[in-house]
């Protein structure tokens, strides 16, 4: 789940495969470690750095897209620093690239190795002088907090709650760990207020279903067209911010086909919707037309989940396994469609509707 949130927080789009496997081996090894070294290896990454275009960054003439995003995206958001901090930080940045196997390269030939400010410092600065004086701004850690509150908590950020978490985050040198504990073993995390709150992200959606139900999806190319189906390709976000997440996952034809995704998925019928075009996939190609979700569900493992269970109690245990919140469709309503030929038809029937609901769309 780190790993998701960090993919996210560091979007990059490369059409490179092998540089994009690099990074995401980078942010496994770090997702559960230490930010700043998480940012530094992120920062080095080939995939990030041609990304970015930190490439064509040189002496004399510097390219500010690379320092500009470390800051506003990677660290301390936005309102926290001046264009002119963005100027030297890309003087500072300059020589940073990448081999073509992906490994990082500084060429000192194209350093500007003159004097720079920087947030109110002044030296010879390096690409590595500037990290380490983001990671001196009480700033990176607010927002890394902040954002981290808004996926694990609630979209509406309690600030004082923030404010503490981030202070300790601070002063513990960035250990994500403790950030996490101190999260979940704190006495509001599993406030009412913030249960079933969220709306699922796509990925989040998918996997939810991959979990809960024992499925073969036939091969990648299903789960990839599920991906576009609900607008979020893994390593492919929309832009350098990546996914805005939120109501933004929600509207008139992604919503309805978040919940009929498990119908499809269980009837297995034709699917006539075809994924919105992307040039920069596409590449001027024509789009692929639509097609079915080769998927089958072992409903045989999945009702032994509920083979403890009287026959009273069943929808409840149905509804807590499934459904994050409590409630969730009343019960005349879920029996009036469901199967009632048999135990195993009633648990796969149900088990649908219940994924159909709106309560499902919810974390």
């Amino acid at each position: 789940k780190m790993a998701f949130f960090w993919h996210g927080h560091f979007a990059c789009r490369n059409i490179n495969i092998y540089y994009q496997q690099l990074l995401l081996h980078i942010v496994r090894t770090h997702a559960l470690g230490n930010f700043g070294a998480l940012l530094r290896e992120v920062s080095k990454s080939a995939a990030m750095l041609n990304f970015l275009n930190n490439n064509q960054n040189r002496k004399d003439h510097p390219n500010e897209n690379f320092a500009r995003e470390v800051m506003e995206l990677f660290t301390m958001g936005r309102g926290t620093y001046t264009e002119y901090d963005i100027r030297e930080a890309a003087r500072a940045f300059t020589g940073w690239g990448s081999s073509l196997n992906g490994e990082f390269i500084f060429r000192r030939a194209q350093h500007d190795g003159g004097q720079k400010t920087f947030l109110g410092k002044t030296g010879n600065f390096t690409g590595d002088d500037i990290i380490d004086i983001l990671l001196e701004q009480p700033a990176t850690a607010l927002f890394i907090t902040r954002k981290l509150y808004r996926f694990f908590v609630d979209e509406s950020v309690d600030d004082a709650r923030v404010e503490w978490l981030a202070k300790r985050f601070y002063q513990g040198g960035y250990a994500i760990p403790q950030l996490l504990e101190d999260i979940f073993t704190s006495d509001w995390f599993l406030d009412k207020a913030h249960i079933g709150n969220r709306i699922k992200s796509p990925v989040e959606l998918w996997v939810g279903l991959r979990r809960q139900l024992p499925i073969d999806p036939g091969g990648g190319a299903t789960e990839l067209l599920i991906q576009k189906l609900l607008g979020q390709i893994l390593f492919f976000p929309p832009n350098v911010a990546g996914w805005p997440g939120g109501r933004s996952w929600i509207d008139s034809s992604s919503l309805l086909f978040r919940m009929r995704l498990p119908q499809l998925m269980a009837g297995s019928e034709a699917l006539a919707i075809i994924p919105k075009s992307d040039d920069d996939e596409q590449m001027g190609r024509p789009q692929a037309a639509g097609r079915g979700l080769d998927i089958k569900i072992d409903w045989t493992s999945y009702a032994l989940n509920f083979r403890a269970i009287a026959k009273d109690e069943l929808l409840p245990a149905m509804k807590r396994f499934l459904l994050q919140s409590p409630g969730g469709p009343a019960a005349s309503l879920l029996n009036q469609y469901a199967n009632l030929s048999s135990r195993d038809a009633y648990i796969s029937s149900t088990t649908i509707n219940l994924m159909s609901c709106p309560e499902y769309q919810l974390c």
